[in-house]
């Protein structure tokens, strides 16, 4: 495993995730209360063994940069890294990222500048999930594949928004169509039975399977597939092309993963780890994440209410109810306040404000609701607000909140004054 390498595309805008990219790449969105998405693919590679990451960046990256300097450090005998290949335009090269498979091609020179590894493993740095991936190279090791792919069963809602392969009975890979939305492509696309045997796992009759995102290339392939081309994207051009002239097996994937693209795929994604049995297990001592290490105290909790929550280290919790909640590092929550399904992302330091400061302290005051609500870092939410979206808004936006689905997000740094209702 230590000859492999692994490629993680970090360089997407994340438009669909606005407002919570408005400051910060993707990847660098903060998840579960302490982590970033990016620790996920990168805690995925370090326990298969993996220690030589390439992280491939382009949109508001410099809070991901930091990030990944402060957290992932290697012993001086080791010869891990997690090195990031931020975007940059040269005398070859007068483009930006156009894609995923155009990302990976402008970064080969950089990540086969020592030497060529036998297999790049390439993620996603906007997913929630955790995966055998030592298993997953072995498997496409013992099949002499050229190529991988990691597959996962959805429903036919979820079949649109992916890449839908079939199989045959060896696993191979025999047909992919990326993003289908005819019904009458969606109606020929169901698992077969020859695909089922190849799962080796049940599924719910009329279930689809999905690609992940998730792949294993030979070298060589990746090299033959992507210089001297134009293609850009990976699902819609490089695998549905190497069909016919490569063999690319599937790998199934039996488990929790969760594509965090839009704004009710993050609440949900977050609100599934408060369940007394969360799908995404984050207290397997062999599966641990890894992220920055704060050294914080732990949680104080003064005479609250809680309930199916997640409380991280360094909040202050005052009398108040905690619902179906996720409380971030260093969050404030004071008297009186009820929070309900809503993710309180924290500060990064605390701030202790004389009584008589006309400044909203930082965090959630006094007598407060929050439902269905995401308060980004550094938030003032003043006394007696109501974040209940009250009008039963679908898409709205404000100086310092924005309702995506009708989900209310506080902006980064803003200031809620007191008495508000949203």
């Amino acid at each position: 495993m230590e000859k492999v390498i692994t490629a993680i595309l970090g360089g997407g805008q994340g438009s669909r995730l606005w407002p919570l990219t408005r400051h910060r790449a993707k990847p660098a969105v903060p998840v579960g209360g302490k982590f970033r998405l990016i620790d996920i693919p990168i805690s995925n590679s370090l326990h298969a063994g993996i220690d030589r990451i390439f992280v491939i960046t382009q949109f508001n990256s410099a809070s991901l940069h930091r990030h990944i300097a402060q957290t992932y450090r290697f012993s001086a005998f080791s010869n891990g890294f997690v090195n990031i290949l931020a975007a940059e335009l040269t005398e070859e090269r007068k483009t930006w990222y156009q894609g995923t498979a155009d990302a990976v091609r402008q970064c080969l020179p950089r990540m086969f500048e020592s030497d060529t590894p036998p297999e790049v493993l390439i993620l996603s740095g906007d997913q929630l999930y955790l995966m055998d991936i030592e298993h997953f190279i072995q498997l496409h090791r013992d099949r002499d594949a050229d190529i991988t792919i990691a597959v996962k069963p959805v429903t036919r809602a979820e079949a649109p928004s992916l890449g839908i392969v079939r199989l045959d009975r060896s696993g191979r890979v025999n047909e992919f169509v990326e993003k289908p939305k005819e019904e009458a492509l969606l109606d020929a696309l169901p698992l077969d039975d020859q695909t089922q045997a190849a799962l080796g796992f049940p599924v719910p009759q009329g279930s689809y399977l999905a690609s992940m995102g998730i792949y294993i290339f030979r070298s060589e392939v990746l090299k033959e597939m992507l210089l001297g081309t134009q293609t850009l994207d990976f699902g819609r051009e490089v695998i549905p092309q190497a069909l016919s002239d490569y063999k690319v097996f599937a790998f199934p994937h039996n488990g929790y993963w969760a594509d965090i693209g839009t704004i009710p795929s993050f609440h949900q994604a977050n609100l599934d780890l408060t369940l007394p049995l969360p799908p995404l297990n984050l207290y397997d001592p062999e599966l641990r994440i890894f992220t920055h290490p704060r050294f914080l105290p732990g949680t104080k909790v003064n005479e609250c209410f809680v309930r199916y929550s997640i409380l991280s280290e360094g909040s202050i919790l005052s009398g108040s109810s905690i619902i179906d909640s996720i409380i971030g590092v260093r969050a404030v929550v004071n008297a009186g306040s009820t929070i309900e399904r809503s993710i309180v992302m924290g500060a990064n330091t605390w701030e202790n404000l004389p009584d008589d400061s006309p400044q909203i302290q930082m965090g959630i005051g006094r007598d407060c609701v929050l439902r269905n609500t995401i308060v980004d870092f550094n938030a003032r939410i003043g006394d007696g607000c109501r974040l209940v979206n009250a009008e039963g808004l679908q898409h709205a936006d404000g100086a310092d909140y924005s309702i995506r689905d009708g989900i209310i997000v506080i902006h980064k740094n803003a200031v809620i004054p007191p008495g508000t209702v949203i």
